[in-house]
């Protein structure tokens, strides 16, 4: 059962660093709904722990989008058929082997919509990886293999309200007319926050933020 609590960003700190320190390397997994601030969460807690640490989102895992358009996917990008699952549990095996040469993990470029290859090193020296994504805690083959590969899974927890006005916002900076930005947020997005939702009670911790972080 996973523990529910209202955290401050500056425990969770204190939580990354402590799981860095018990090396010589431990993943840590953030994962919830879309627009929740996982990737925000993640980048302050790779900073706050320094040069020790690494971000690996699940996003480098996303399909090209010319591989979306061929499978009729395009309109649906972000769901959960619409990533390289497997491809994503073979990077975190090698991550958690601790392997003597660096690993270098895909980065997903929002501006290009596009991923890319070989864009995050994480060399040996690295003892906390830290990655983030939607489906971190699914039960559906490939997906369940990624928990039994976190030293700790975090569920972040945020207003359905919050969420959905960051994601519109999201959308927009990112080139979405206001119509395009809320459907697709109320639309697609709200689909995959619903195959989310039932993973929380497979994490160690359901963080609910007592200070929301910006975005």
């Amino acid at each position: 059962m996973a523990e529910v609590r209202s955290v401050s960003l500056d425990e969770l700190v204190a939580r990354a660093r402590a799981l860095a320190d018990a090396g010589p390397r431990q993943l840590l997994g953030i994962t919830g709904p879309p627009g929740a601030g996982k990737s925000t969460l993640a980048e302050r807690l790779v900073a706050a722990v320094g040069p020790a640490a690494r971000l690996v989102p699940m996003d480098g895992f996303h399909l090209a989008q010319a591989e979306l358009v061929r499978l009729g996917r395009a309109d649906r990008k972000g769901a959960v058929d619409t990533f390289d699952a497997n491809g994503y549990v073979s990077l975190l095996r090698r991550l958690r082997r601790l392997e003597p040469t660096a690993v270098y993990a895909p980065l997903f470029r929002r501006d290009l919509e596009e991923p890319i290859a070989g864009a995050i090193e994480v060399p040996p020296s690295v003892r906390l990886v830290v990655t983030e994504g939607n489906y971190l805690l699914l039960t559906d083959p490939p997906w369940d293999e990624v928990r039994s590969l976190l030293n700790e899974a975090w569920f972040l927890d945020l207003d359905v309200q919050r969420r959905l006005h960051r994601l519109v916002a999201r959308h927009e900076a990112y080139g979405r007319s206001p119509e395009a930005a809320v459907a697709w947020a109320h639309g697609s997005d709200e689909a995959n926050a619903a195959v989310v939702a039932g993973s929380a009670g497979r994490a160690d911790l359901v963080v609910r933020l007592s200070d929301p972080l910006p975005g």
